[in-house]
């Protein structure tokens, strides 16, 4: 019986060979290793002078005209700390509160309806947004609230009548719009306007996959824009909305013009009385700064709620908690 052929070793390497490579396609660069620094060596950031010399003379410019605010008696610090919490201004300072929260709180719900309106396919609605926006865009907010204030002019009596009754009631437009309600209606209006463009653009600013998968699940659209569009808008509505707010805040001084007792008008009511002009205008300016400074905190971290998950590398810390980290490198050492 014949035993089963072997293969010699010389049919062995003869097999196919593997197919090289491209021979035009060149080899990887090796990347290049890093070189080690050398014991009892340190690397020192490159010395930049012109930032020490600009911070010193912007800290020496600062300490100068601290300087000129503190010991020009011509502002007459000690009046303005007596007036500073003083019965009338506080009382101004409250009623400037109430017209900033009550005209963005009404602006923005207004707005939000005209940005709706702006958005939908209706053009009855389009058009009609778009004139509001345009209108009270276009015209000064003191020509707005002048106008409100004399419309008695143009309607001395606000009634209801029935198609085919009698009249239900009638009053004079004097006595019914009275300096704080002129200011509250003109102010919101004036603020709608802006704040219909504000929530239209964060609107415009969502990906419109969203949009897509929202509607592959069937949600309504009024789910889709509570639940999906608003909250993602946020991130492009808050810092123009914070912006909005502080204007409000300082737009309120202009119905001084209108007799209403705000915290400029609070202010000018005393000055006019004791002609200490400059003092007042500081008590006024300082309650400014302070309340502007509190919304701008809060609006900080305002935005930092709604930009959590937007960035992979997580939010910055806040300035306090660079604060306890300085403290906290200061008393490890």
């Amino acid at each position: 019986m014949a035993s089963p052929a072997v293969p010699s070793a010389r049919a062995r390497s003869t097999a196919p060979p593997t197919p090289p490579g491209p021979a035009s396609a060149p080899a990887a660069p090796a990347a290049p290793v890093p070189e080690a620094v050398p014991a009892g060596l340190a690397i020192v950031p490159r010395r930049r002078p012109g930032r020490y010399v600009s911070g010193g003379l912007a800290l020496l410019a600062t300490a100068l005209l601290v300087r000129s605010l503190a010991g020009n008696p011509a502002f007459e610090w000690p009046v303005v700390g007596a007036y500073l919490t003083s019965a009338s201004i506080l009382r101004g300072l409250l009623l400037t509160l109430w017209l900033t929260g009550a005209v963005t709180a009404l602006g923005f719900a207004l707005g939000t309806v005209l940005a709706v309106a702006r958005l939908s396919g209706n053009p009855v609605l389009q058009s009609l947004s778009w004139g509001f926006v345009w209108i009270f865009r276009a015209t000064p907010l003191l020509v707005q609230l002048l106008f409100w204030f004399n419309i008695g002019a143009l309607y001395p009596e606000l009634s209801l009548r029935l198609p085919f009754g009698g009249e239900l009631f009638a009053v004079r437009t004097v006595d019914l719009l009275g300096p704080a309600l002129t200011a509250v209606i003109g102010l919101t209006l004036h603020e709608a306007a802006f704040a219909a463009e504000v929530v239209r653009s964060g609107v415009q600013s969502v990906d419109q996959g969203q949009l897509e998968a929202a509607a592959s699940l069937g949600l309504g659209s009024g789910r889709v824009l509570r639940r999906i569009v608003l909250p993602q808008a946020m991130r492009a509505i808050l810092p123009p909305a914070g912006n909005m707010l502080i204007g409000t805040l300082k737009g309120t001084s202009v119905i001084s013009v209108l007799a209403v007792h705000d915290l400029l008008f609070s202010a000018q009511l005393v000055y006019n009385q004791t002609y200490q002009v400059i003092p007042l205008l500081l008590v006024a300016t300082l309650w400014y700064v302070a309340v502007t400074s509190v919304l701008s905190v809060g609006q900080y971290y305002l935005e930092r709620h709604f930009a959590r998950g937007a960035t992979r590398a997580g939010l910055p810390p806040t300035p306090w908690q660079r604060a306890r980290a300085a403290v906290r490198r200061a008393v490890g050492r």
